[in-house]
This record gives C-alpha cells, structure tokens and sequence, in this order.
C-alpha cells in the first residue's frame, strides 16, 4: 500500500510540473481504470482511491481537449466512484465530473448520459457536503451534456428544495437559475424549470430567497431581449395596474410574460400537488400557486375553471398554512380577474353542493377586488348569501365562520353600497347567530351587524333592527304554518325575537300570529316549548321588549285565549309538563309585570283558574309555586264574586300545598289560604260554608306543628286572618287538640288574639 501510495505522489508531483502532460493519458488512464472500476478490482484503500481520483481531476486539468479520446473511460471511472463507500471520494468524483464537462465540452454530451444514474442514487447522501456537489455536478453535466436528462433529474432536484440544510436548497436554486440563463434547450424546458425557481422565493433563509430573485430578475431581463419584437407593444404601452396587492413589488414583464406563456403547462402539475399526502409538498404548492399568479395577473382568466377547482381542495387543507396561501392567492383573483367572470364561475359552484371551501374562496375574491368594479355586483352577491339552499346549508361551525367572514368583506369592501344589500346581509347574519356555536362566533356577528349599521350612519344596532324588523318578521313567517321543532326558521324566529330589544314592540302582529299559529295543542310539542321559552324570556322585560310601544295590552286577550288556555290543559308526558310550566310562567309574568290589569284578569277567570289550579298538582316545583301565587292574585282581584263551589275547589288544592315537598311552595300556599279567608268574609256564601272552614281550621291546626318554624309562623298567620269568620269554633278547635300539640305556645297565641278581637268588637 505504501508503494501505491508513493507511486501516486510522484505521478502527481510529475504530472503538475511537466510540460506534456498529455502523453500519460495512453498509460494513465488504463491503470486507473483497473483500479477504480470493478470488476477487475477496487483499491481497497480508501485514502487511495481519493488520491486517484484528485489524479484523473488534474490530468483533465492539464490536458483539456486532448481527454477527449479517453471520455468512456473516463465516464466507467467516474460512475464507479460516484457510488464509492468513502464520502470524501464520492465529492471528489463530482467535482471531476465538472472538471470533465469543461475540458471537453464539444464531445461531453456523448458521456453525459451515463453520469445522471449515479449522479440521481447519490444526491440523497447523509452528508449534506456530498448532496451540495452531486447537485452542482448534476448542473455541470447537463449544461454541457445531453439537455434531454433534465427530465431524468427534476424530480430529484425538486425534492432537494424540502432539504433541511440551507446550502442545499441554495445549491439547487444556482443550479436551475444558470439552467434558465444558458441551457441550450432551456425554451424546452420552462414551463419545468420556472416553478423550481420561483418555489425558492418562499425559502425561509433570506439569502436563498435573494438569490432566487437575482436569477429570476436576469432570466426575465434576458427573455426580454430575445423577444423584443413579440413584446415591443406591451414594452411601449404597457399600463401598470391601478389596483396591486399591498407589500408586492410587480415583477418585469420578462418575467410576468413567462410566467403567462408557461401557466397552462405548470397549473395541472400544481393542482396534483397542492393535495398530496406530504404535508410540506402541499405548503410549497400553495406558495408557489400564489407567487405564479402574482406574475400572470389577467392572464389568470382563461385558466378559471381548474384554478378555482384547486382553491377549492387547497381551502379544505387541514394544514392552516396551505389554506393561509391559497386564501392570498384566491385574493390575487379578485384583484386582476374581473368579477363578472370570477364571481359568476363561484356562484355557480355554490348551486351544486356549497361547500365552506367555496364560501372562504368568494370571501378572497371579495376582499382581493377594487370597491368600484366590485359595486355593480353587490346585489348579485347579496342575493347569493341570503338563498336558503347557501346560508341554510350547513349548521357546521366552519361553514358558518366562513359564510360571516364573507359579508364581513363585503361589508369592508363595499362600505355604504352595502345599504342596498343590507336586508339580505342581516337574514346571512340572523342565520349563523341562529346555529348553536361558541359564545365567540355570535359576539363577531353581533360585531359584524354593528358594522353594517355604521356603513349605512346608523346610531346603533337597534337601528339596524328597526330598519328591517318587518321584512325580517315576513320572513320568517312565510313557512310557519309547517315548522317543526327542527325548522330552522324557529332559530330564526328566536334570534329576530331576543336580539331585537324593544322593536319587536313594533312588529307584534307578525310575532303574535305566529305565536298563535305554532303554539296549538296539535302542533310539535318540542316546537311549542321552544317557542313558549322565548316567549317567557321576552314577558320578563316586556316594557324592555315585547310591550317597549306599549300595544302589547291590546294583544292580551289573544295571548289568553288562544295561546296559553290551550297549552295549560292536562296531556300526559314530560314535554306536556315543560309547556304547561313554560305556558304558566308566561301567565306569571304577564300579572307580574302589571300587563294583565285586574280588569282583564275579571275577563279571563272563568277560562284560566280551573287549570291554573290543576297546575299546583304538577311535578314542577317552579310550577307549583307560580300556580300558587297566581291563584293568590286572583282571590285579591275577584275572589269575593266566587260561589261555594270555586270557593271549595280552590281551597281543597290550595290546602294540598301545605304538604308540598317544597318550603316555597308551603309557604305561597299559606299566603293564599289567608286571602282565600279575606274573600270568604266579604262573599255572600259565607253562611254555606262553615263546615269547610271548620275542615280548614282541624287542618290548619294540625299544620302549626309543622317542623319549619317559618310555616308554623305563616300557618298562624293564616288562622289568625281566618279567626273573624267563626271564632268560637275555632276556640273550640284549638282547646280540643292544644294539649297535643308540641308547641302550644302558638295555640296560646291564637287564643289571645281571637280573644283580642272580640274585646275590640
């Protein structure tokens, strides 16, 4: 080994001092054929093999065009070492191949070929040094070589632009931009070579992207040139756009042209890419898509249908950067595609099967567009949103993100042109507050509603409602004579409903009939508890909502009559329980808030207290208690006209409570016991019915021993309001049972007050 060792030196240290270099080649080359190339046998000595190999570099060197005799030598020599186990042999191979290409430039393409195989299976080495001069090699080869073989290396060249070091990705960007500026066929070759170029203007190491603009600048510059006679009118006349992206430099028409000449060819390529299983191929797709259609500006119109197509699969991404890119290139359409054409091929998309892809794709185009070439469109666009079959169409969160985030740019865009638009704008706004989602989502419609009030100088909101609260309301109503509990015009109804504060007070026809219509016994019992929810949300501010005009009076009997008589009747099931609740609590609120006067209370009694007072037997607790108390207001207003017989129904049920499970339910029906004596006292039927309140006292006696000291207080209360009717049978009640009782101190005090009473008398 130390004797190959110094003969290579001294062929080495002979060859660089010598004057005619050239006659070793007949005797070297063979020699370092048997040495490098199998099968006759390899150097096994890895330090050697490099030492021959840095010896057939120099004899290229020294010997130029005299090599070019020995070149399939030199090729077998070169494709063996290529594919050497030793690194440091492999670089040196590569850059013996481009010292080969130059010394022989006019003969090389003869070889060339034969270079690319080991060339490809060594460009994904471990070690990044090796890659950077496979790729460098590779750009000699085929400079000088053969220019068919680019389509043999593309695909590997365009995988090393994943690479995770700089310098490779840097190599690979000189390579394909000195391509583009001196490969023989590179007008063959463009529409493969531009997208690896322009994919390095996204690279994350600024120095790389600099140089990829460097090259594209002189490549465009040079095309220029070469055809100055196609492009002389656009050079002379050329009109720059009045409208251009915000942080884009436009690039020069050398550039923009090849970019428009080669896009047919590239775009099928991108769209296969741009949904490919390799997360990082997708986001380099995207960014390449939207760098290509920065150049291509209008040009971009006669490729619509398969662009649009793209976006529309890029925009589904569940990587966000790939939909990040393809929303600014989506943009890009707006600016330099005219709407008619843009906004006619989406809409049409959207009357096949909408999906939040389309809807985010026209929300790009609207906020990419000019304001003025925008405005003939608006109403096109407003009428497309509001359509059932797009706004009604999912009840997905992202659908309806998307769909906002389109009227918001409509909104940005168009500003006060939007007021001819604003009818349709809050139907697309009442829907997606109508889906159940994130408090999030409602508070940016709520802000995006606000908006479109400002645009129109709109004082607030409310404005805004109060502009559209009619046709909102018409809206709406058209369908209620089918609604279900899943129709989405009840979320609609209830939106329009809560939302709108006090000028719902201004549409109380529409609400009621509709009310009227959808809360019959025969109707969706999930329906009627829906509405009967909102209905009771609205009574507990009435003079804030539904009664802000004060008319709703004038309604009352209607809402007596036909919607809540007809819900309080007996119908077996849980839902049959929540609207008997919902109906009474609605009743509750309409005496609580004063609307229901004692005047219509006097119309209403004969229809209302039967069931009210079957309602204190309800599972309910809630609807116990406010069954109770409304029972108690309509004994302060009309209970001394009852006859007996109301007079001992009432009491019966009422008495019932007094064993209720509930403390609040005990206690209001107490509290209606001592109005029930009130009324007694002042009715004509008071003679008939002593032996009910002699019942009435045993059992309100019974109840003074009641384990809540709060109840044997309001109990007595109640015995002490109804001692003035017969007291001497109440004393003989008390003394009868007292000396059983475990607290007779409040029999003592019943005693003394009956006895107060009657010394007062």
């Amino acid at each position: 080994e130390r004797c190959r060792e110094l003969a290579l030196e001294l062929l080495r240290h002979g060859l660089s001092l010598g004057e005619r270099p050239c006659e070793a080649l007949p005797v070297l080359l063979p020699a370092l054929v048997q040495r490098l190339c199998p099968p006759q046998g390899a150097e096994p000595s890895e330090e050697l093999r490099l030492g021959l190999v840095q010896l057939l570099s120099l004899l290229l060197q020294r010997c130029g065009a005299s090599a070019a005799p020995y070149l399939g030598d030199i090729a077998r020599v070169l494709q063996a070492t290529l594919l050497d186990h030793y690194a440091e042999v492999r670089r040196e191979s590569c850059r013996c191949a481009v010292a080969c290409a130059r010394a022989v430039p006019e003969h090389f393409h003869m070889q060339s070929e034969s270079l690319i195989k080991p060339l490809m299976q060594t460009i994904s080495h471990q070690h990044y040094r090796v890659r950077v001069d496979v790729i460098q090699a590779t750009g000699a080869v085929i400079q000088f070589g053969n220019g068919k073989s680019v389509d043999d290396v593309l695909s590997h060249l365009a995988q090393r632009l994943f690479d995770e070091i700089p310098k490779v990705r840097h190599a690979v960007t000189t390579v394909i931009g000195e391509w583009l500026l001196h490969l023989r066929d590179r007008y063959s070759y463009f529409h493969k070579l531009i997208p690896l170029l322009l994919g390095s203007f996204t690279d994350e190491i600024p120095e790389n992207t600099k140089l990829a603009w460097t090259y594209w600048e002189k490549i465009g510059l040079q095309w220029e040139k070469e055809n100055e006679e196609d492009l002389k009118d656009k050079m002379d006349f050329s009109v720059s756009p009045s409208h251009y992206p915000k942080g884009e430099t436009r690039p020069g028409l050398g550039c923009r042209e090849l970019v428009s000449r080669n896009l047919s060819k590239i775009l099928p390529g991108l769209s296969h890419d741009i949904t490919d299983w390799v997360e990082s191929t997708r986001i380099k797709a995207s960014q390449l898509l939207y760098t290509l259609l920065l150049h291509a500006e209008d040009h971009i119109t006669q490729h619509m249908e398969l662009l649009l197509r793209t976006l529309y699969q890029a925009c589904s991404d569940e990587e966000s950067e790939v939909v990040k890119n393809s929303v600014k290139a989506a943009e890009l359409i707006g600016t330099f595609v005219s709407p008619k054409v843009s906004l006619k091929l989406i809409t049409s998309a959207f009357g096949q099967t909408p999906r939040a892809s389309c809807v985010m794709v026209l929300a790009a185009v609207i906020r990419g567009s000019p304001k003025e070439i925008l405005q003939p469109h608006v109403t096109q666009l407003g009428s497309t949103l509001s359509q059932a079959g797009v706004c009604q169409r999912s009840e997905e969160v992202f659908y309806m993100e998307q769909l906002l985030s389109c009227v918001q740019a409509l909104i940005d865009m168009c500003q006060e042109d939007c007021k001819e638009i604003s009818l349709q704008l809050m139907k697309v706004l009442v829907t997606i507050m109508a889906i159940p989602s994130s408090q999030d989502l409602k508070e940016k419609v709520e802000k995006t509603m606000s908006s479109l009030a400002e645009v129109q100088q709109l004082e607030s909101l409310q404005c805004l409602y109060k502009q559209h609260i009619i046709q909102l309301m018409e809206w709406v109503s058209v369908s209620c004579e089918g609604w279900t509990c899943y129709s989405p015009e009840v979320l609609h109804f209830e939106v329009i409903a809560t939302h709108s504060g006090p000028v719902i007070g201004e549409a109380l026809d529409d609400f009621i009939l509709i009310l009227k219509m959808c809360l019959q016994p025969n109707k969706d019992p999930q329906l009627r508890l829906k509405l009967f929810t909102v209905l009771s949300q609205l009574l507990q501010k009435a003079s804030e909502t539904i009664n802000s005009q004060g008319l709703f009076p004038s309604y009352l009997e209607t809402v007596i009559k036909d919607i809540l008589a007809p819900n309080l009747q007996w119908h077996a099931g849980r839902t049959a329980a929540a609207i008997r609740a919902t109906a009474v609590l609605c009743l509750w609120a309409l005496i609580h808030c004063e609307m229901l006067s004692p005047k219509e209370i006097l119309k209403v009694k004969d229809e209302l207290m039967p069931q009210i007072i079957a309602s204190m037997d309800e599972d309910s607790k809630i609807t116990r208690l406010m069954a109770c108390r409304i029972v108690d207001v309509f004994l302060k207003v009309c209970g001394r006209q009852f006859d007996a017989d109301k007079f001992k129904n009432t009491y019966t049920e009422v008495l019932k409570r007094l064993d209720d499970a509930s403390c609040d339910v005990r206690l209001a029906a107490a509290h209606t016991l001592a109005n029930w004596f009130k009324c007694l006292k002042d009715s004509d039927v008071k003679s008939s019915m002593e032996g009910h309140v002699e019942f009435l006292y045993q059992e309100l006696l019974i109840h003074l021993d009641d384990p809540d000291e709060n109840l044997q207080k309001a109990v007595l209360e109640v015995l002490k309001e109804g001692s003035s009717l017969y007291p001497d049978l109440l004393v003989r009640e008390i003394e009868g049972v007292v000396h059983k009782h475990q607290t007779p101190v409040y029999c003592n005090q019943l005693l003394h007050h009956i006895q107060s009473a009657k010394e007062s008398a």
